[in-house]
């Protein structure tokens, strides 16, 4: 799990788009306490972190959408990331890469 996590190649199961989605939304409401309190420098630290952290977040969206057959372009349809959480991905290999799921339960795809 959580391997080339910014990259935009392959498949990942739902599992880890699901912990990638929780970890984005800490971030986000972290953002929002800490921008309240107006405070440059943490304003600015915070929105250097937000560059890689939307890369993460469209990365992982990217190949959960490949998961399912997709195009990666698919994650920016608004609310298609909830959409995302509850798919169920193609069963077997497709031309993103093998069955995350079967990989990762120590199963060979082939």
């Amino acid at each position: 799990m959580f391997k080339n996590t910014f990259s935009f190649d392959g498949r990942i199961r739902r599992t880890e788009y699901c912990i990638s989605f929780i970890i984005m939304l800490i971030f986000r409401v972290s953002i929002e306490l800490f921008t309240e309190s107006n405070e440059p420098a943490i304003i600015m630290v915070l929105l250097v972190l937000l560059i890689p952290m939307m890369w993460f977040t469209l990365a992982q969206g990217a190949k959960r959408c490949h998961d399912l057959g997709k195009s990666g372009w698919w994650v920016i349809v608004p609310f298609y990331g909830l959409w995302l959480l509850f798919a169920e991905g193609e069963a077997g290999q497709n031309r993103y890469g093998s069955n995350p799921k079967l990989v990762s339960d120590g199963i060979s795809a082939g």
